[in-house]
């Protein structure tokens, strides 16, 4: 049986192997769109990525503050879904100043159409070191009602748990493949 905690087995894998993570989003009439980021926090809050707020991501989440989230290893998977909060501005100076060079660079431009490598290398470029963090750079964290691990099977008898939040803690099921 998997733990009690649904974190506890997302940070077993994650621990094991960083993987990239999908979030999926959707538009106010429901136009569903999906990404991969960088996961840069993982705790009893949530699922924390870093994004520009004025990007087609940002937009999104503006108007619609739910996500589900995707992380996939080799034979597994881990989904999560839930609302979507802003960190606190304390939490994104943090992060600012942790990212270097060209990290904090391609921020100020970042999903904006661009001719080509070269014309990008000059934009950034042209951006001062060191800048300081722009307003549009934000933290997101996706607080989890709902996680669903999934383990591969050869005989395609998955292994599947889903965890409900309920209350202040977690309702664990096995569930069908």
């Amino acid at each position: 049986m998997p733990p009690d905690e649904p974190l506890e087995l997302l940070r077993a894998w994650w621990d094991e192997e960083q993987v990239p993570l999908v979030v999926a989003t959707a538009t106010p009439d429901g136009r569903p769109s999906a990404r991969a980021v960088v996961l840069e926090g993982l705790d009893e809050r949530g699922l924390a990525f870093w994004s520009n707020a004025e990007s087609p991501k940002g937009r999104q989440l503006a108007a619609n503050p739910r996500a589900a989230l995707v992380l996939l290893w080799d034979g597994r998977q881990a989904r999560a879904e839930g609302r979507v909060e802003r960190v606190s501005d304390e939490e994104n100076e943090r992060h600012w100043r942790a990212r270097q060079g060209k990290r904090q660079l391609v921020a100020f431009r970042q999903s904006e159409p661009v001719a080509g490598r070269d014309e990008l290398e000059r934009l950034l470029d042209h951006v001062r070191d060191d800048p300081p963090r722009p307003g549009f750079w934000v933290g997101y964290r996706v607080v989890p009602d709902l996680y669903d691990f999934w383990i591969a099977d050869a005989d395609f008898v998955h292994d599947r748990f889903r965890y409900l939040r309920d209350g202040g803690g977690w309702a664990c099921a096995r569930l069908q493949p």
